[in-house]
């Protein structure tokens, strides 16, 4: 397996992937045109920049290699190479999910460090 990738997302529209059998993506995934990943390293400070006071929060874990289309590794945030995927995420690239505690979304600290507990976590059951 290469190096894992991750995604935030509501819980919500992770119930909704799981029922459509595809993650077609954020509302503003859609807007970019690509799904937006980060790695173990980037989706603490992801969580902390985008995610505080959302509604309930699933963080995935994804295997590039089961991934149907190429992730591009492009510059974003202070030009680190974040990777985007054109294309719907099929499930079985999600080898784990979990959900995040509600209330580590009232501030970016808590959210932060439930965010890198989890990665923890997802990627000690790797497959």
């Amino acid at each position: 397996m290469s190096a894992i990738v991750y995604k935030l997302l509501t819980t919500a529209e992770w119930a909704q992937a799981r029922q459509d059998g595809v993650y077609t993506g954020s509302a503003l995934d859609r807007t970019d045109g690509f799904i937006h990943f980060s790695t173990a390293d980037q989706v603490a400070e992801t969580a902390a920049r985008y995610f505080v006071g959302a509604p309930p929060l699933t963080l995935l874990a994804v295997d590039p290699e089961r991934v149907e289309a190429e992730l591009r590794w492009e510059p974003s945030r202070g030009g680190a190479l974040f990777p985007h995927l054109y294309a719907d995420l099929p499930l079985a690239a999600v080898f784990a999910a979990g959900e995040l505690p509600i209330e580590a979304a009232i501030t970016a600290d808590g959210l932060s460090a439930a965010v890198t507990d989890l990665v923890a976590h997802l990627s000690s059951s790797q497959a």
